[in-house]
């Protein structure tokens, strides 16, 4: 029998990460010490309280059974109040929230509900590499909006062509912005609503690393704009907030409509997140935050001796006010993935090509902080020690 893989999955290029880890292991597997600047995975321990909330309620019969679909009362009331008190923005937990298996899972799965095959999405590049996989599981065309320095890694809404504009059903979104830490201040959000209502276009806003900033920024929510409700649904995760990757559990919320569409996919794909750990959720929720305070000074000590060597090493870059990434040009004679080879070949160093987020990301790499700040300056130290 000749097994004959969907035209779909030929189209898929290799998943980005999954290529690091591969070459990652390659390399360690030759004795070399790796320092992991690669993958966005918080290298802190979830905070105890969460945990402790996991082990009581993991030992509840009644959750054991198939949890709703759509989360927990308890859950999405949670989301609720902690948008009110972070945001400023009131939600409806009945009908405007929605729990995810992740954030990565709900804008996976958000095209199935409002694309059609042949209809286009506005999808950013540099970008989150699912954006663009969904596009494509639901037969959608990509319009790549290019994210560039010159004009602060945000779209340019007027280089859209008019076509694209007419013919597109979703628009993605992601500020503060992975890969690139570049943020987005309310006067961009109330030129995409107006482009959204103008265009008919559902804005997907992508809001997982709003609680990662610095020097006493505060990210804003697309929905704090006014009329961002009529377009929007925004995804959001307690996986780097909250050192939670592993768990799998995220939300989305806003327009009731969209909410209600992304909805209806998961119930005929998915059975909803363990409800152990959506009350784990709500313990991170709806708990003290001061673990967040001290994750964020942590970052921005990383953040800080990191970008003062890269600086020092010769380097260019823009300091970031939100995420844990570094944005940062590739010297003269490189593309990205000859100088992410370089740094992990000649000093055990992982970072991601930018390439691998779209064409546009060419010319850069990105370098995650989750590593501590000893092992930060011994990564400095290397790239002094090899040079470029």
């Amino acid at each position: 029998m000749e097994i004959i893989q969907a035209r779909r999955l030929k189209q898929l290029p290799p998943y980005l990460f999954a290529q690091i880890d591969r070459m990652k292991q390659e390399v360690k597997a030759q004795g070399a010490d790796i320092i992991d600047l690669g993958i966005g995975d918080p290298d802190q321990p979830t905070p105890e309280h969460i945990i402790e909330k996991l082990r009581q309620a993991g030992g509840n019969g009644e959750n054991h059974r198939y949890p709703s679909y759509e989360g927990m009362a308890a859950f999405r009331e949670a989301v609720a109040q902690w948008y009110g008190k972070r945001f400023n923005v009131a939600l409806d937990p009945r009908d405007e929230v929605v729990s995810l298996i992740g954030s990565k899972e709900g804008i996976a799965h958000i095209p199935l509900a409002f694309v059609n095959p042949g209809e286009r999405v506005l999808v950013p590049s540099p970008g989150y590499p699912v954006y663009k996989t969904s596009t494509l599981f639901a037969g959608g065309i990509q319009e790549i909006m290019p994210l560039t320095r010159e004009n602060g890694f945000l779209p340019d809404f007027s280089k859209i062509p008019e076509k694209a504009l007419s013919e597109a059903r979703l628009m993605f979104l992601n500020y503060p912005n992975n890969p690139t830490s570049a943020v987005a201040e309310p006067a961009f959000f109330e030129e995409a609503v107006a482009m959204a209502k103008t265009s008919n276009i559902i804005i997907c806003h992508d809001c997982a690393y709003s609680e990662i900033a610095f020097d006493g920024y505060r990210p804003v929510s697309f929905l704090e704009v006014s009329g961002a409700r009529d377009v929007c649904i925004e995804f959001h995760s307690l996986s780097k907030t909250y050192n939670m990757t592993g768990w799998r559990i995220g939300f989305a919320v806003g327009n009731r409509d969209i909410v209600a569409g992304l909805g209806k996919i998961k119930t005929n794909i998915d059975s909803g997140i363990f409800q152990a750990v959506q009350w784990a959720g709500v313990a991170a929720l709806q708990g003290d935050q001061q673990c967040v305070e001290r994750m964020r000074k942590i970052y921005q000590e990383r953040r800080d001796v990191l970008a003062a060597g890269l600086k020092s090493a010769g380097l260019d870059f823009d300091l970031p006010r939100a995420t844990f990434y570094l944005w940062v040009c590739v010297p003269r004679g490189y593309n990205a993935s000859e100088f992410t080879m370089h740094l992990l070949q000649k000093a055990g160093i992982v970072t991601t090509p930018g390439s691998g987020f779209g064409e546009e990301g060419e010319g850069y790499i990105r370098m995650a902080l989750t590593v501590d700040k000893e092992r930060m300056q011994e990564a400095v130290e290397r790239i002094k020690k090899v040079g470029f």
